[in-house]
């Protein structure tokens, strides 16, 4: 019970990575403010809670729900102890060289102008809590080429940074910010960025859990579990002395390219070896 008396917000909490961080706040004692834009499945997550959890509806493209709902935890509970900034979609899937500039900024005021306007209208509330954390979801794909679209990327880049700058900002305060950059975890986020259509996001979800099998040397999809066992950690005392830092959370994805921890996929020097025998 690490939580318990401390309060937390969550924000994409109806669902995948949110949900599963929202549960386990709550299940080691920390009343949960779980916000979203879908208010069925916040209710929902709400009402199984014994009261542990409280939904508020916040569309976190908007800056005055955004501190909204900051004043409402601080108001229903006195104070914040822990910030989780998770709220995101895939954004614009154009390229660099095809996407329009309402798009772009779509995608930066959900993945990354949200997680700074959350950080600004959190702080208030946090300042003189002991063991005050922030965590900010990130994204493997803010570290390589080829996880996500562009826009996405630089965006999740861009909150990687962020989470730098405002540990240096709030170090005064005692304010603790880290970053976690999830691999392939298995969410609604994939489906819902491919605009599948409903009668086939089971088929889908399928495929892509066949496919996060093998996608990196841990043999299995991620879960959103995993990545809020991280947020507990980093919440917690546990991580008294880290911030300004991310952990990256992917099953070892980017240890490397696929042959350096797959025995069937060809090197270079496999590849150059079976030319030169073939020759």
């Amino acid at each position: 019970m690490r939580f318990t008396g401390k309060t937390a917000i969550v924000t994409g909490a109806a669902s995948g990575i949110g949900k599963a961080t929202a549960l386990r706040l709550a299940a080691e004692g920390a009343t949960v403010i779980a916000a979203d834009i879908e208010d069925i499945g916040g209710a929902e997550l709400a009402a199984t809670s014994n009261g542990k959890i409280l939904y508020q509806h916040c569309n976190v493209c908007s800056d005055a729900e955004i501190k909204a709902l900051m004043d409402f935890a601080a108001a229903t509970t006195g104070g914040i102890d822990i910030l989780f900034n998770n709220a995101g979609a895939g954004g614009a899937h154009e390229t660099i060289d095809e996407i329009d500039a309402d798009g772009w900024d779509r995608t930066m005021d959900l993945l990354l102008r949200s997680v700074a306007m959350g950080i600004r209208h959190a702080v208030p509330h946090m300042i003189g809590r002991a063991g005050a954390s922030i965590i900010n979801t990130a994204s493997v794909a803010a570290l390589s080429t080829g996880m996500a679209p562009t826009a996405y990327s630089v965006a999740k880049g861009g909150v990687l940074h962020l989470t730098k700058l405002a540990a240096g900002d709030l170090a005064k305060h005692r304010i603790r910010v880290n970053a976690i950059c999830p691999g392939f975890i298995n969410t609604n986020i994939f489906t819902a960025s491919l605009e599948i259509e409903d009668a086939k996001k089971d088929m889908a979800k399928g495929i892509i859990q066949s496919m996060s099998d093998h996608a990196q040397p841990i043999a299995r999809g991620g879960k959103p579990e995993d990545i809020a066992g991280t947020v507990a950690f980093l919440a917690s005392d546990d991580a008294a002395f880290i911030t300004g830092t991310h952990i990256l959370v992917d099953g070892g994805m980017l240890i490397g390219p696929r042959h350096s921890w797959d025995p069937d996929a060809p090197g270079l020097f496999d590849a150059i070896r079976a030319l030169a025998e073939a020759n």
